[in-house]
């Protein structure tokens, strides 16, 4: 689990630079911080468009929950996570699975993309994939083209 691609010119803009305009460290770390995921020891890095996590987060939820929140950020296209570890404790890394996500797509919603991913006929786990990105998703019809989103495991407690 090391790099992640997303679309550069999609996602929440910070700071004052234009729309190609990578945001400063100060800005991507403060934006992390804000959504109050439990990543205190993470410290952010930005070279050219790629954000650099490095620390530790409690568990597998915060790893892929913080690489979103950073990734869906405008004039960001990758985040590399290969120095973000999970705590001891949680899944070894050999037993975790490789993160889901999904990038949204024009005439996307919660429920085509929980069909899309977990079969036909399961529109109605949309909740999972709403509850799964919180607090980045305030509203579950509050979704964009470009945005990345965590598509949890439905067999994990």
């Amino acid at each position: 689990m090391g790099l992640f691609s997303f679309i550069k010119n999609a996602g929440k803009k910070l700071g004052i630079g234009g729309d190609d305009t990578p945001p400063d460290a100060a800005s991507v770390e403060k934006e992390l911080a804000s959504h109050d995921l439990g990543t205190k020891d993470v410290k952010v890095d930005v070279v050219d468009d790629k954000v650099v996590l490095k620390g530790v987060v409690r568990d597998q939820s915060t790893f892929e929950k913080a690489v979103v929140a950073v990734g869906n950020t405008l004039g960001i296209s990758k985040v590399e996570a290969s120095e973000l570890k999970v705590a001891d404790g949680a899944a070894a890394p050999a037993e975790a699975k490789a993160p889901v996500f999904h990038t949204v797509k024009k005439e996307d919603n919660l429920w085509k993309i929980a069909e899309a991913h977990y079969g036909k006929g399961k529109g109605a786990k949309h909740t999972a994939i709403f509850e799964a990105n919180k607090p980045m998703l305030t509203h579950p019809d509050k979704i964009y083209p470009g945005q990345v989103l965590r598509i949890p495991d439905l067999d994990a407690g």
